[in-house]
């Protein structure tokens, strides 16, 4: 008659072990020797029978079982008052047992982590080596830009009545596109051409913006002469050519 009969694959000693620990709903600190070794030798006895690998792990954790049963036999010897308690013969295994579950959580974590990693995506990093310490700014700074455009919006307040004429919405995208034909148009301008003698504060804002990430990707310089003077805005290769 065939023998039939199905057994949990194990990855190693240990992980049989904390199962059936786990399964007798036991103390892990006050693990039943005697118990625990008859079940773990049974199932190496049933792999045996259904000719199942198992690693010469098995056969050592099985040995430091019976070791541990057999001193957990022996008469215990009373011990005198001045004298060091006997150790549990069980206390190394449960330290390898314990040692051995925090391995396991560290590494379900890192497991957990690469998943996730496998699953992002990255852009690489930009190439600026070929820009010399942002000299796209030339004599600028955001402070002072700011305020130059503080001044712009303050001087195209005082030429029209807001409350007269109305600005439909001016997008960035639409001011970077504008900005982009000029240049190629004209080379280099004024910030102050941009935007003309009527301008709405949303267009005034919008261009700026579009300037500034148009600095940041590197397409185009900006220079002005002192403080609050007009932005000059250059095409670079104009400016490196």
């Amino acid at each position: 008659m065939e023998y039939k009969v199905n057994l949990k694959i194990y990855e190693g000693p240990m992980d049989l072990l904390i199962d059936l620990i786990k399964k007798n709903e036991v103390d892990i600190y006050d693990i039943p020797i005697h118990l625990i070794t008859s079940q773990f030798l049974e199932y190496i006895s049933d792999a045996n029978k259904i000719n199942m690998d198992l690693t010469s792990d098995f056969i050592v954790m099985a040995s430091t079982l019976l070791e541990i049963k057999s001193k957990m036999l022996l008469p215990k010897v009373k011990i005198e008052e001045d004298e060091d308690e006997e150790e549990d013969p069980r206390f190394e295994l449960v330290q390898k047992i314990l040692e051995y579950e925090r391995y396991k959580e560290v590494s379900e974590k890192l497991r957990e982590s690469e998943i996730y990693e496998l699953k992002a995506f990255y852009k690489l990093q930009d190439d600026f080596s070929t820009i010399d310490e942002l000299d796209f700014l030339k004599n600028c700074n955001v402070d002072s830009l700011f305020k130059t455009m503080k001044k712009i919006i303050e001087r195209s307040s005082r030429k029209v009545q807001v409350s007269e004429i109305y600005s439909d919405d001016f997008p960035l995208e639409k001011a970077n596109e504008i900005i982009v034909k000029k240049l190629q148009r004209d080379r280099k301008f004024l910030f102050s051409d941009l935007i003309g003698d009527y301008a709405f504060v949303d267009e005034i804002i919008s261009y700026f913006l579009a300037i500034l990430e148009l600095v940041r990707v590197g397409e185009i310089i900006v220079r002005q002469t002192d403080y609050f003077d007009d932005i000059e805005v250059l095409r670079r290769e104009s400016v490196e050519g």
